[in-house]
């Protein structure tokens, strides 16, 4: 921790306009990390947290902010919402095919065609 600590004097702080946003870059670079995102080089912290904030601290994670960060935040929800829906009719497609099989099994009202022999039986 003092380590991470000594990272963190002012003069470090010139591409970042407050502590506040270094805090919610490296926070977000975290959750990328600990879903599986690669680091793009090796470090000496071995917490997620850690190599969020040294990677933040020496500049090498892009951040939007104002109306850049906003229309980002949009564009992303609609892609997630497009996604969403798009499995949404998917798995209904494929429950519907689901039912329509199972249900094919139980009613058979297709015309049934009688055999020539059947018929000639009940003429008898």
């Amino acid at each position: 921790m003092a380590d991470m600590l000594s990272l963190l004097p002012d003069d470090q702080l010139d591409h970042f306009d407050s502590r506040y946003r270094l805090v919610l870059v490296a926070a977000q670079r975290a959750k990328q990390l600990m879903q599986g995102a690669k680091p793009p080089e090796s470090s000496k912290y071995t917490k997620m947290t850690s190599i969020a904030l040294e990677e933040a601290l020496h500049g090498k994670v892009p951040y939007l902010k104002g109306q850049e960060a906003r229309q980002a935040l949009k564009e992303a929800r609609r892609r997630a919402e497009h996604e969403f829906d798009r499995v949404m009719l998917a798995e209904a497609d494929e429950d519907a095919k689901e039912i329509q099989q199972q249900l094919s099994v139980y009613i058979d009202d297709s015309p049934k065609e009688e055999s020539a022999e059947g018929s000639e039986e009940s003429e008898e």
